[in-house]
C-alpha cells in the first residue's frame, strides 16, 4: 500500500451514471488487476474504494458508477484537480492458471476486466468476454472490450444481445474454457459458483479502512473468516461461503 497524490487529466461519462477517470502520478504500487484504489473524498469522513479499470506505471484509469452523494461530487472533479489515493490495495487474480480464461463481468463488475484482458493480451491470450447488465445502457464501452477478446454481451430485458443474465447464458450454451474469472454483483457470483467453481470471484463489500484494520467487510470461506479489502477482493471460487 502506498499514499499518493494523483492528478485528474480526464473525467468523462461514457453513460448517464458511469464515468471513466483518469488519474496520472506515481502507479507503480499497482502490481495486478484485480487490486482497488481508496480515494479521499474532500467533505467525506471514509475514502471511496474503487476498482482498477487500467493502469501502468504512470497513470490510472477508473470506470465509476453513481452510486451515492461521493461518486456524484466525483463527477464534478475538473481536470488538473488533485485527489489523496491510498494504491496497491487489496490481492488480484492469478492468471497462471488459464489458458482458455472466460471474464465473467455484471454491471460495473466489467471494470477490472479491463486490465485483465489486457494482461492476458500480452501473454498471446485472446479471452472470451461475457457481459452482462440490466439493460443496454449498462453496456459501456463495448468496442474497446470488443477488442480485447470474444465479447458476448447479455441484458435481463433482451435489449441488447442474449436475453437473460450471464449464468443463464452459460447454461444454455456451451463455452470453451478453462477456467473464470469474474466480478459483479453477489447475486451474479453466487449463482455462478453453483454453476461451476473452477474460477475466481471478485468480491463486493462495504469497506471501512481499504486495508484490513476495521475488520468490518469480512465473509465467511471455507477457511473461516477473511477480509474482503485484504485477503480479497479476490477469492477462488470453492472458498468463499455466499
Amino acid at each position: 500500500m502506498k499514499e499518493v497524490t494523483l492528478t485528474i487529466t480526464k473525467n468523462e461519462a461514457v453513460s448517464s451514471d458511469i464515468y471513466i477517470m483518469r488519474l496520472d502520478g506515481d502507479l507503480s504500487e499497482i502490481k495486478k488487476p484485480g487490486e482497488f484504489v481508496e480515494i479521499k473524498i474532500p467533505n467525506y469522513y471514509l475514502r471511496r474504494p474503487i476498482s482498477v479499470h487500467r493502469y501502468s506505471k504512470t497513470h490510472l484509469e477508473l470506470l465509476y458508477k453513481v452510486l451515492g452523494h461521493g461518486t456524484k461530487d466525483m463527477t464534478n472533479y475538473q481536470v488538473g484537480m488533485k485527489l489523496d489515493v491510498l494504491v496497491g490495495l487489496g490481492n488480484g487474480f492469478d492468471l497462471t492458471k488459464s489458458t482458455k480464461p472466460l471474464l465473467v463481468a455484471g454491471g460495473i463488475g466489467v471494470a477490472p476486466m479491463f486490465a485483465l484482458a489486457d494482461e492476458f493480451n500480452k501473454m498471446g491470450i485472446k479471452p472470451t468476454i461475457l457481459f452482462g447488465s440490466a439493460n443496454k445502457e449498462g453496456l459501456v464501452c463495448l468496442e474497446e472490450l470488443a477488442k480485447l477478446g470474444n465479447l458476448i454481451c447479455c441484458t435481463d430485458d433482451g435489449s441488447y444481445g442474449f436475453k437473460g443474465n450471464t449464468v443463464a447464458y452459460l447454461k444454455e450454451h456451451n463455452v470453451d474454457y478453462d477456467y473464470y474469472y469474474a466480478c459483479g454483483p453477489q447475486i451474479m457470483c453466487k449463482f455462478l459458483k453453483a454453476h461451476n467453481d473452477n474460477g475466481y470471484l471478485s468480491l463486493e463489500a462495504r469497506m471501512g479502512c481499504g486495508f484490513g484494520a476495521c475488520m468490518g467487510c469480512s465473509i465467511e470461506t471455507t477457511n473461516g473468516p477473511k477480509r474482503v479489502c485484504k485477503e480479497g477482493p479476490v477469492f477462488e471460487a470453492n472458498e468463499v461461503i455466499l
